[in-house]
């Protein structure tokens, strides 16, 4: 079982990664330990246990291939959400069969990706 998926941000960022994983995704803020609180950067989770943790890197690159996938089943009203909020949403084919998916980016250009069961 996976516990989180860590991507990197650039320091500074933590007010854009919370508008974005909390207000657009719906996520929750998971308070960081102190010790690891002070290296910047900010966790997060879903209803749906997902929880992302994004680190500060200091020669930061956002991953543009590399992604996590994460199960949504408010797909479409979730890719609504983003498109309202200026994130591009770019759906797949039927790659993967039995499942509809699209990816995204986030506010500091990480790409993520979310999928559904197909009905």
């Amino acid at each position: 079982m996976l516990h989180h998926v860590q991507l990197a941000c650039p320091a500074g960022h933590e007010t854009a990664l919370r508008e974005f994983y909390i207000d657009v995704l719906g996520m929750t803020e998971k308070p960081k330990p102190p010790q690891l609180a002070a290296r910047g950067g900010c966790w997060f989770f879903d209803e749906y246990d997902a929880e992302l943790h994004l680190g500060v890197e200091p020669d930061f690159r956002p991953a543009r291939k590399a992604h996590p996938a994460l199960l949504r089943p408010d797909l479409d009203s979730l890719a609504a959400r983003l498109t309202a909020h200026g994130y591009p949403v770019t759906w797949g084919n039927d790659e993967l069969p039995g499942l509809r998916r699209f990816h995204t980016h986030d506010c500091v250009g990480n790409r993520l990706e979310f999928l559904a069961p197909a009905n």
